[in-house]
């Protein structure tokens, strides 16, 4: 049995506003893009569509959240928001210090089960498989930018807690010099911008 063969509530967690923090990539579609990202919620739309795709799961802009709160990254996005985009200079060293608070801080407890849970069931329960770990951004499907290759990608990552080193420096991505320099000549507001993070199957 793998992951899509499995009804979602017999191993997706949720946080305590109920929103789910991993779900099965063949439960999303493009209504999702708030919680998955537009990478997720474009593969959802090719499974609904018949297209082959390697199973997986997604890492929800719940559980970006949930990090991000114990990470204290609100004032730091609050001035990040106040910064002028052509300072770049504060804009990189904001940028370095919001990237580094995502890496430093403590995944809760919350978030490892359920990303343990779901790789397991990617697994079957068995011996840990490689995967590849992902970055979905919420801002990626804006009609006017192009964010691709501004997140990171893991290839070949075997075993839980090289999964969840993986997607924390995906999460920390989100806040590259280039990624919060784009998006502030965008002008898109940096406390509305939110990562999720897919896992699928190498194959």
């Amino acid at each position: 049995m793998n992951i899509h063969d499995r009804e979602p509530q017999q191993w997706s967690e949720r946080n305590p506003e109920n929103a789910a923090l991993v779900v099965p990539l063949n439960t999303i579609d493009h209504t999702s893009l708030p919680l998955v990202g537009g990478k997720a919620a474009n593969l959802g739309e090719l499974i609904r569509a018949g297209f082959s795709v390697p199973p997986g799961f997604c890492v929800t802009t719940a559980a970006y959240t949930l990090l991000s709160d114990v990470a204290g990254l609100a004032p730091i996005l609050a001035e990040l928001a106040s910064t002028d985009a052509a300072e770049t200079a504060r804009l990189a060293a904001l940028a370095t210090t919001a990237s580094a608070a995502l890496l430093h801080a403590l995944i809760p407890a919350s978030v490892v089960e359920a990303i343990t849970m779901a790789y397991q069931a990617l697994s079957n329960g068995e011996a840990p498989i490689p995967v590849a770990v992902r970055s979905s951004a919420t801002a990626e499907d804006l009609p006017s930018a192009s964010f691709a290759g501004q997140q990171e990608t893991y290839l070949n990552i075997v075993g839980i807690e090289a999964v969840l080193t993986a997607i924390q420096h995906c999460w920390a991505s989100l806040w590259t010099d280039r990624a919060v320099n784009y998006r502030a000549n965008l002008s898109i507001d940096p406390r509305t911008v939110r990562l999720a993070v897919v896992i699928q199957r190498m194959v």
